[in-house]
C-alpha cells in the first residue's frame, strides 16, 4: 500500500498540482472582478473553479502522500473557498414571492435563444408550440425560422424581421424595437390580461468578452425598465452573463425586478457556438427571467436539448394576490 500511495503521488502529484493551482489561482482572482471587468471574466466560471480545487483535493487527500499532498490540500481548500463565496449569493438571495402549482391566472413564458445556426428548425418550432406558451421570447431567428414560427401558431409578433421576436396569443396593446449593431437588439411589447397592461422586453446581449458592449446593453435595458411600470414589469432572454459575476449581481440590483431563475445552466447545449466542440452538460447559466413583484413564480424549469446551442427556459408566473 505505501509503495503504491508513493508511485500515485509521483504519476498524479504534478498534474493534481497544476489543477489545484489553476483553480485557487482563477477564483482568487475572479475576486477582483468586483472593481474589473475583466477580472470579472472569470467568475463566471466559478463553478469550474470550485469543481476543479475540490476534485483536486479529494484526490491528494485519498491517493497522495508526503508535502505534495498537504500543498494541493491548501490550494484546493483555497479554490474552493473563493470559488464558494462567489457562488453562495446566488444559491440564497431571494427570488421573488412564489405561488402554488394551482395559482389562478397563470401566464406560461418561453424564453429560448434559438440559435442562427439551428440545425433541427423545424423540430425546434414544433417543441415551442407545442408548449402553448402565453408569451415567447426568441432570440437569434432568421428569417426562416421566423416563417416557420408564425406559419405553425399564428401568433402575434412585435415585428416582422427583428433579431429579437416577443410572439403571443395574447392582445399586444403595442410593440416597439429597439438597438441595433452599436447597442444590440432589443424588444418591448405591451399586453394585457385580466388584471390590466403588462410589459414585456426582450434582450440578447453579447459576451462579456466583447469589449464595452454588454455593460452599454445592460445600462440601455436598465433605462428602458426605469421607464415603465415596476410592479408587473416582465424582462427575459440571452444575457450572456452568469450569476455570480458581479456584473450579473450588480445589474440584478439596478434592474429593480426579482430575478425569477437560480443558478439554471442553459449553454450549451451539447455544441459550443460557432465550433464542433461537443460538451455533454451546460456549464453556464445565461438565460434569465425577471419580474416584477406583481408576479408569484410557479416555476421555472429548463427545456430539452433541441437544434440550438441554448436550452429554453420556462418560466410560469401567477398574479399576486391582493395585499
Amino acid at each position: 500500500m505505501g509503495f503504491m500511495r508513493l508511485a500515485l503521488t509521483v504519476l498524479l502529484g504534478p498534474p493534481v498540482f497544476l489543477i489545484a493551482a489553476l483553480c485557487a489561482g482563477a477564483s482568487v482572482a475572479a475576486l477582483q472582478g468586483r472593481g474589473s471587468l475583466r477580472w470579472d471574466l472569470l467568475a463566471h466560471f466559478a463553478p469550474i473553479w470550485f469543481l476543479g480545487a475540490l476534485g483536486a483535493a479529494l484526490i491528494a487527500l485519498v491517493a497522495l502522500r508526503g508535502l505534495s499532498r498537504w500543498l494541493i490540500l491548501a490550494m484546493g481548500l483555497v479554490g474552493v473557498v473563493a470559488a464558494g463565496s462567489l457562488i453562495a449569493p446566488e444559491l440564497s438571495r431571494a427570488t421573488g414571492p412564489h405561488a402554488a402549482a394551482d395559482a389562478p391566472g397563470q401566464l406560461k413564458i418561453l424564453q429560448f435563444n434559438v440559435w442562427s445556426q439551428n440545425d433541427d428548425p423545424a423540430g425546434t418550432v414544433d417543441w415551442i408550440a407545442a408548449q402553448h406558451p402565453d408569451i415567447a421570447i426568441l432570440e437569434e431567428t432568421t428569417p426562416d425560422f421566423r416563417r416557420r414560427v408564425e406559419a405553425r401558431t399564428g401568433w402575434r409578433a412585435t415585428c416582422r424581421d427583428c433579431e429579437v421576436m416577443i410572439y403571443s396569443r395574447l392582445p399586444m396593446a403595442k410593440g416597439y424595437v429597439g438597438g441595433g449593431p452599436a447597442v444590440g437588439p432589443l424588444a418591448h411589447a405591451v399586453f394585457r390580461d385580466d388584471a390590466g397592461a403588462f410589459d414585456v422586453v426582450g434582450v440578447h446581449d453579447g459576451w462579456p468578452t466583447d469589449g464595452d458592449a454588454q455593460p452599454k446593453q445592460e445600462a440601455r435595458l436598465a433605462r428602458v425598465l426605469a421607464e415603465l411600470p415596476r410592479e408587473r414589469t416582465i424582462a427575459a432572454g440571452d444575457f450572456n452573463s452568469t450569476p455570480w459575476s458581479f456584473a450579473r449581481r450588480h445589474w440584478d440590483q439596478v434592474f429593480g425586478l426579482p430575478r425569477r431563475d437560480r443558478a439554471l445552466f442553459s449553454w450549451p447545449a451539447g455544441k459550443m457556438t460557432g465550433r464542433r466542440i461537443k460538451v455533454p452538460l451546460p456549464i453556464l447559466p445565461i438565460d434569465h427571467v425577471y419580474a416584477g413583484p406583481g408576479w408569484a413564480t410557479v416555476s421555472v424549469t429548463r427545456g430539452p436539448k433541441l437544434g440550438s446551442d441554448h436550452y429554453p427556459v420556462v418560466a410560469i408566473l401567477a398574479p399576486v394576490g391582493p395585499r
